[in-house]
């Protein structure tokens, strides 16, 4: 079996709490399972390697080319740079994400958590470990059953040893996707990093061990949300692994007359992740990542009968199967009519064209957002405190503050001016003139610049309590770039 067998409860010693029986994964080999071994080499290449790369991004910036840095609040994806008012990118990101899963799963069913899950991937990567030191399923169970010995001892110290290095190594890969990858090579294991830097490394090194190397088929079972609404999201076209029962009972000995392809060798069973018996049918526990197919389809080499017992089908198909072949005994015109009731996969259908538009809808709007971006912004945050300031000469003036965010690496130089109604006047402290005798603001490259102005308004000039006006910037040419509205304040008619 693929659990451990523990005695049942009696009357005496019977509890609501139920141990965990631990599952021996056997190792399998087939299409299936090289497919997965490329997705694992892909998403731990992906992982491990991406905060090495370099980018050359100019002076002044990291040559990282991806990094997270908080320090400077950016985002950096090879060319694209993204600050903290773009976060919606990465929303839009993430939605395109959920809405691709929900999409993939509506026409193969779980094949991101048998494929491309972090769970599955780093499982498979400790599972692989375990065998090259304990060995395969019968020896482990051997070991595991066997009295504490020197070989048992230094086998299992040996394994854990292998896997806090894999852990320490996905910790360390973690941390430096926030910091530069070279710099924090060197700080973590020379005690000179930060105590951020040691808290999210030992996080992550942690979780890693104890989810890939204990928890395993745990965390799929009963800590992750998605088994338990991906069944919304199947159809009875979708593609999922199942057991073709109709071509498989009545089990029984190979030799057996009258019996289906089944043999009952638990194959499929042993090969279980998760330690399901996938002839049970459709399953929670399920993962959807076709060991089982492997498994199978080389015991059915081996019999010299048809593989395909356990595959990747649909459920319309299944039941056209059913129907066609019921009542039938078990041989070879049995499998022809199965096989033959089978309808093509109909991978266009309404959930999934839904899927896809709304996919593709998202997808357009993220990409006319990014061409769209501003490369400069200016936001004007108006004094509050006092809200006016009543001049020695009876004037009223106000105070802004213009922040303008530039994410290009040029500098230019902008000409401000107001426009208001006749009467006010615009002086921005520090700031020079131009021939306009206009203020002339220069936006540092890839940063942000702060310029304190004052909006002033002479003695004896009638004005509403509350005066729109707007900051424009131009370019040399006279050409608009940046504009924004603010208000102007002033005491209300006949207040002192």
């Amino acid at each position: 079996m693929g659990r451990v067998a523990l005695p049942r409860p009696t009357t005496e010693n019977a509890s609501l709490y139920a141990a965990q029986q631990k599952v021996y994964p056997k190792a399998v080999r087939g299409p299936v399972r090289r497919l997965k071994w490329a997705m694992l080499a892909a998403c731990l290449a992906l992982y491990y390697l991406l905060p090495w790369l370099r980018w050359d991004r100019g002076p002044g910036l990291p040559d990282q080319a991806v990094l997270v840095d908080i320090a400077d609040a950016r985002i950096f994806l090879f060319s694209i740079e993204l600050w903290p008012q773009e976060i919606y990118f990465l929303t839009g990101a993430l939605v395109l994400a959920a809405i691709g899963l929900f999409a993939v799963t509506s026409l193969f069913g779980r094949v991101w958590c048998g494929f491309a899950c972090p769970q599955t991937v780093w499982t498979d990567l400790f599972l692989l470990v375990e065998r090259w030191i304990e060995g395969d399923r019968n020896a482990r169970i051997k070991r595991d059953a066997a009295p504490v010995s020197r070989d048992k001892v230094l086998r299992k110290a040996l394994k854990h040893a292998a896997w806090i290095v894999i852990a320490a190594a996905t910790g360390g890969a973690f941390v430096v996707y926030f910091q530069d990858a070279r710099a924090a090579f060197v700080a973590i294991p020379t005690g000179t990093a930060s105590l951020e830097t040691y808290v999210f490394f030992a996080l992550f090194t942690g979780t890693t061990y104890l989810l890939a190397g204990w928890a395993r088929e745990q965390v799929c079972t009963y800590m992750c949300p998605w088994p338990r609404f991906q069944a919304a999201m199947l159809d009875e076209q979708s593609l999922v692994v199942t057991y073709r029962g109709w071509r498989g009972e009545p089990r029984g000995k190979a030799r057996a007359a009258g019996i289906g392809d089944c043999v009952d060798c638990r194959a499929c069973l042993h090969a279980c992740p998760t330690g399901i018996d996938i002839r049970d049918g459709q399953q929670m526990e399920c993962i959807g990542c076709g060991l089982c197919i492997d498994a199978c389809d080389e015991v059915m080499r081996k019999l010299q009968r048809p593989p395909g017992l356990v595959a990747f089908e649909t459920l319309a198909n299944l039941a056209a199967s059913d129907a066609a072949t019921m009542g039938m005994p078990p041989g070879p015109v049995r499998q022809l009519c199965g096989m033959k009731a089978r309808a093509p996969v109909r991978f266009a259908r309404p959930r999934s064209i839904m899927y896809g538009a709304v996919l593709g809808l998202v997808a357009a709007v993220m990409l006319g957002a990014f061409l769209m971006r501003e490369t400069a912004t200016l936001s004007v945050l108006r004094d509050r405190a006092p809200l006016y300031v009543r001049l020695s000469d009876g004037g009223i003036r106000n105070g802004y503050t213009l922040k303008l965010a530039n994410r290009r690496l040029a500098e230019p130089a902008l000409a401000l001016e107001l426009v208001a109604p006749a009467g006010f006047h615009l002086t921005v402290q520090e700031a020079p003139l131009d021939e306009a005798r206009r203020p002339r603001l220069r936006l540092a490259p890839d940063g942000v610049t702060e310029w304190r102005a004052l909006v002033s308004l002479p003695a004896g000039q009638a004005v509403a309590a509350s005066t729109p006006i707007r900051f424009r910037l131009r370019d040399a040419g006279g050409r608009v770039q940046l504009e924004e509205t603010s208000i102007f304040l002033a005491p209300e008619r006949g207040s002192p």
